[in-house]
């Protein structure tokens, strides 16, 4: 049975509880079919069945012991029928190629969640973003790609 979520902060909410607990179906559950899902390097899933191909992937590769933490949340009431929520939050326990825990993270990931006519709100878009401290923006140059600060002093 799909649960009904009141409010965009609440499937918000669901969707970091479902992606700690590994949950696939429950996460998939969280998105419209049509939803839009773009990734911390630029990955743009438009379907609900990529989306949960792609946690899948996820979740046995790369973030098998991960756990995120939200430890900000804003949300944008649009009308009666759209929100949009903004959180940072951390991630810890990532591992790398070769098996070993990496540092923590931090991401925004912004969810926009429309309320369905059969009712409650669903995502219809979510874009995660990690935050890189002291940085303006990236470069790619000859030396690869990184993360740039234009600030002196």
């Amino acid at each position: 049975m799909t649960r009904t979520y009141e409010t965009g902060e609440d499937v918000t909410l669901a969707f970091f509880d479902a992606w700690n607990a590994k949950d696939l179906d429950g996460l998939a559950d969280l998105f419209v079919e049509d939803a839009d899902f773009v990734n911390v390097v630029g990955f743009w899933w438009t379907t609900r069945r990529q989306i949960r191909k792609a946690h899948d992937y996820g979740f046995r590769k790369i973030f098998q012991e991960a756990r995120v933490e939200i430890i900000a949340l804003k949300s944008r009431v649009l009308g009666n029928d759209v929100e949009v929520v903004h959180t940072v939050s951390t991630l810890d326990g990532q591992t790398d190629e070769n098996g070993i825990t990496a540092g923590q993270r931090t991401a925004v990931i912004t969810i926009v969640a429309h309320r369905q006519r059969e009712g409650g709100f669903r995502i219809v878009s979510c874009h995660n973003t990690d935050r890189v401290d002291g940085a303006d923006t990236h470069l790619n140059t000859d030396a690869g790609f990184r993360p740039a600060s234009y600030q002196t002093g």
